[in-house]
């Protein structure tokens, strides 16, 4: 679970906001390999398509066991976004051409939740042959990664996943910096409440931040879609 503070969140309900990133540490690595083996420094992926012919992706952020775990470890409403995050992977599975599908996973620090190797590391969906998997360490999925050379400009990305106020908000205005099209879509992205260290204290309910990075990214060009959307997202266009 990546923080803007050092890479990872505490795994509680209640996170505080910070501004710093972790050091980068990155691998790509093939569909059929193994969830329980850390990632490793070299690079094998199944083959892809060539770039001119990548027109759209489904980009899955840190769907790993830690974040859809009961709460206080996972996030608030994590058998609704569950649920969604399902039926998206499924229809662009089933779609034709279905979109390419690349997990990206979070390497979180020695004792987070989604540290390499423990439970809370390993996906949550199963890639199949022909989806990617990369692994990350920094909110941004970009940042160090090999991502910027599978995903060409002219892509649209539809993202999903967590966590709002980190690796969303983050990879989304990455995506839009490159110049592509970014779709995100309610619902099917999640945080955690979060404890506010300025401004009298208390706490922001995740709900809201959820909603107020929304707004964020859509004032900045990124398509805010619903749940209801879905049937339309991976045709073509």
């Amino acid at each position: 679970m990546t923080s803007t503070n050092s890479g990872s969140s505490t795994g509680s309900s209640a996170t505080a906001s910070s501004s710093t990133s972790s050091t980068s540490a990155t691998s790509v690595t093939s569909s059929h390999t193994s969830q329980t083996s850390a990632p490793s420094s070299g690079l094998s992926s199944p083959s892809l398509p060539p770039p001119s012919d990548i027109h759209r992706v489904l980009l899955l952020l840190d769907i790993q066991v830690a974040m859809l775990s009961p709460p206080p470890v996972g996030v608030p409403q994590s058998q609704t976004v569950h649920a969604n995050l399902k039926h998206i992977l499924e229809h662009a599975r089933s779609a034709n051409p279905p979109p390419l599908i690349i997990h990206v996973r979070n390497n979180g620090d020695v004792g987070d939740p989604d540290e390499p190797d423990a439970p809370g590391w390993q996906l949550i969906f199963p890639p199949l042959p022909g989806e990617l998997i990369i692994d990350k360490r920094k909110n941004n999925a970009f940042a160090g990664t090999t991502l910027a050379s599978v995903i060409p400009t002219h892509a649209e990305i539809v993202v999903a996943g967590f966590q709002t106020d980190y690796s969303i908000r983050a990879t989304c205005s990455a995506a839009l910096g490159r110049g592509n099209e970014v779709l995100l879509i309610r619902g099917a992205h999640a945080t955690y409440d979060r404890i506010e260290v300025l401004h009298g204290g208390g706490i922001t309910p995740a709900w809201r931040i959820e909603q107020d990075i929304e707004a964020e990214l859509e004032e900045a060009g990124v398509h805010i879609l619903d749940m209801k959307d879905l049937p339309g997202i991976f045709m073509d266009r």
